[in-house]
Formats: structure tokens, sequence, C-alpha cells
């Protein structure tokens, strides 16, 4: 590991009305998305939801992850007008990592994209989204896993050359599935680098940035050894830039 200061990757919080927590509204994140980048040599850094702080998180970071939750991403802003019964949104949190990811895409930071943070990617990319798999894709997987989330619940099919390809050295990952929606079309340059079994996108990257791509499973749970080299290809495109600043 260097001996250089620890790159330091922005991530993305989770946010809850009041209930449960807190009697007030509150921020949430699992543990596994901050371990495994302090572990592999980043220091992660929370960030709350602040549209107007954007410019000030984007000059202490090196690299930004957009992680998921359970919610979506508002279909007019991908130009469709008819929301699917399933929709749910959490629009301050979508203002903010819509804000913060299309700035980071402008300064090339590293962007990783995970599962509700692929399907942001996505759509700041110019793609559109599939509102409800099940509705949407005959025959589709159940990609809202029955099984834990620690387990696998099917495979992705990786194309060769791409990112996601040279990062993890295999055409074939196990990963686990959180979500029912996914990318279904994609913007002008952006390279679909894995499917499932039933042609559901589970992979998006932009060749032409430093590090920019989105996984629809949850590599942060580290269920396989591609998972951890997605986080050490993050890493190391964060420690770069750092090191050009």
């Amino acid at each position: 590991m260097s001996t250089s200061p620890r790159p330091v990757v922005g991530v993305t919080l989770d946010s809850e009305p009041p209930g449960g927590y807190s009697k007030q509204p509150w921020y949430a994140l699992r543990e596994n998305y901050c371990d495994v980048l302090a572990e592999l040599g980043a220091a992660p850094v929370a960030l709350p939801h602040e549209p107007e702080l954007v410019e000030d998180y984007l000059a202490l970071i090196d690299g930004l992850v957009i992680t998921g939750g359970a919610f979506d991403i508002d279909p007019a802003l991908y130009g469709v007008g008819e929301r699917h019964a399933t929709v749910r949104l959490k629009e301050r949190r979508t203002r903010f990592e819509w804000a913060i990811t299309e700035r980071a895409l402008e300064a090339d930071l590293p962007v990783l994209g995970i599962c509700g943070g692929q399907q942001l990617l996505n759509v700041v990319l110019g793609g559109r989204l599939i509102q409800h798999i099940p509705d949407a894709v005959p025959g589709a997987l159940a990609h809202e896993q029955p099984n834990p989330r620690t387990e696998p619940g099917h495979e992705v099919h990786v194309v060769p050359g791409t990112l996601l390809h040279r990062l993890t050295g295999t055409e074939r990952l196990l990963v686990n599935s959180a979500h029912h929606q996914a990318a279904e079309t994609v913007g002008p340059g952006i390279v679909v680098s894995g499917r499932a079994p039933d042609d559901v996108i589970e992979a998006i990257e932009d060749p032409r940035r430093r590090f920019c791509l989105g996984v629809q499973w949850h590599p942060e749970y580290r269920i396989g050894p591609g998972d951890g080299a997605i986080f050490e290809g993050l890493i190391a495109a964060c420690r770069a830039r750092r090191e050009t600043r």
C-alpha cells in the first residue's frame, strides 16, 4: 500500500423521514460502503445532501461513490411523463446527487455508481430507465433477490475489453441483486459492460473518462474477488488524480 496520503472518496448518504431511528429526519449509510474503501486504502467521507455545497465537497474529494437506496429517480428527469405505481422518490437526495455527479464528471473525478447510484449515473449521462423490471422484461430474473445480500443472486456476463473486464479479469461475475429498476438505454458514447442472463443491463461505463463505472449490484459486500477489484480500481484512479492536483 502507498505511504502517500490516502485519496479522499466522497460517499453519498441515504435519507429517511422521521420515525425509526429518530423522530427527526435522519441520514443513513451501511458501514460496508465505508469499510471497503478504508480497508483498501482510501479515506471515505460521507456527503450530506446540500446542493449548495457541491463545489466545497469537490474541493475536498478525489473521487465519488453514489450509493444505492430504496427509492427511484423521477421519470421526468429522463423524459418520461408517466410514473409507475412502484416508483418512490427522494427529491432532495436526487437533486444533490445529480448536481455532484454532474460536476464530478465535468472535473473528471473518478465516479462509481452502485445500484440506484448506477441508475442516477445512467440518467445523468443521457440514458433512460426501466421503471419496473417485472412489468417490462419477460422472464426476468429475481433482481430483488430473495436470499441474503451476502450471497449471490445471479451472474453477470462481462463484455471483454471493457473497464469492468480489465478490473475483474473475468467474463462472468456472481453478484447480489437488490433492484426493481435498471438502465433501459444509455447515452451517446456510453458502453454497456455487463448484462444479466435475462439481458438486463448490469454495468455501464464511459471510456472517455478517467474512471466512470456504474454497477447494478452491491460490490461493497465483496461476495467475490471481482467486487474488491472494482474498489481497488476506483481508489487507484483517485490516487492518480490526487497526485496530479
